[in-house]
């Protein structure tokens, strides 16, 4: 019949075969995703390790052993350098389907990447024995981490640097040498805020908690320190604690208090002039009304004195 065209039944059963296998494999890619991408969201905001695969660009694409993951630019640590077959270890931030595929982006730069090491480092942490009360961070550069214990048998400052610092320099030296402060937390504003702020050392300290504002005192050879790089130590110290904190030295604040003085002092002087002027002002009008009183007394006399006069002529 013309139009028409003969199938080889044969030909049919490998086209069905292909279509068939093609199917399958594509069901086992997005079932091998979707396994791979419940196992890693439940890992969002952990520590994972891999070894450095390749690069992107300025992406490191890390190798993860079932999966990749992908280190931006924007989370890597400024001063660091990662070699290919490196080992390296991130924070897992965020996992997204991408296809057939799972993309997972991880972090060194993330201030919970920090807040992981010490649980993986200090045992009292995930024991519920130290508490984490606050982490602020600028990657690279500076961490201030406040920690808290209910017992008063633990030191928990001490339980975070470990015997001989062991605890604090391995997390120092993932970091690759990030300053770390560990500050002992205190719901007592006056005593946390000056903690803050270590290593420098604080005399004194005023709260304005209408503005959130704390006027923090230091020694004149600690406000450099105080302040920090860039005005690093103080902006995170002011993160930290939540307020806004503004340094003076010592020597500003006596220069502000003979001020404050030399200003009470005037003000005295000018009220004391003014009551001066009042008393002076107050004698003037007896003055005057003594004089009239004399007056007065003069003309009764002269009226007298002529009335006398009136009476003798008579």
């Amino acid at each position: 019949m013309q139009g028409e065209q003969e199938i080889d039944l044969s030909d049919l059963g490998r086209i069905t075969a292909q279509t068939a296998k093609q199917v399958i494999i594509q069901k086992i890619k997005e079932a091998e995703r979707d396994v791979i991408y419940d196992e890693y969201v439940d890992r969002k905001g952990t520590i994972v390790s891999g070894i450095v695969q390749r690069f992107e660009g300025p992406t490191i694409v890390i190798n993860l052993g079932k999966t990749e993951g992908y280190l931006p630019k924007s989370e890597q640590i400024s001063n660091e350098y990662h070699r290919s077959g490196g080992r390296i270890r991130c924070i897992v931030t965020d996992v997204k389907k991408v296809g057939h595929k799972v993309k997972i982006l991880l972090s060194r730069t993330h201030s919970g990447f920090v807040r992981q090491l010490f649980e993986l480092e200090v045992p009292e942490i995930p024991e519920n024995i130290v508490e984490i009360k606050g982490l602020v961070r600028e990657a690279g550069y500076r961490t201030k981490i406040a920690v808290f214990s209910e017992d008063p048998n633990v030191d928990c400052v001490g339980a975070c640097v470990g015997v001989r610092g062991t605890r604090i320099k391995n997390i120092v030296d993932e970091l690759n040498g990030e300053k770390i402060d560990i500050i002992r937390w205190d719901d007592d504003l006056e005593v946390f805020i000056p903690n803050t702020l270590k290593p420098a050392e604080v005399t004194g300290i005023l709260l304005s908690p209408e503005n959130q504002v704390a006027t923090v005192v230091v020694p004149n050879d600690q406000l450099s320190l105080a302040i920090g790089k860039r005005g690093q130590n103080v902006r995170l110290a002011s993160k930290l604690a939540g307020w806004d904190i503004d340094i003076i030295t010592e020597v500003e604040l006596e220069r502000e208090r003979e001020r404050e003085e030399a200003d009470s002092s005037t003000k005295q002087v000018v009220k004391g002039t003014m009551l001066n002027n009042d008393t002076d002002s107050e004698k003037i009008e007896e003055g005057a009304l003594n004089k009239e009183t004399d007056s007065e007394e003069i003309e009764e006399a002269m009226s007298n004195k002529d009335a006398g006069s009136e009476e003798i002529e008579k």
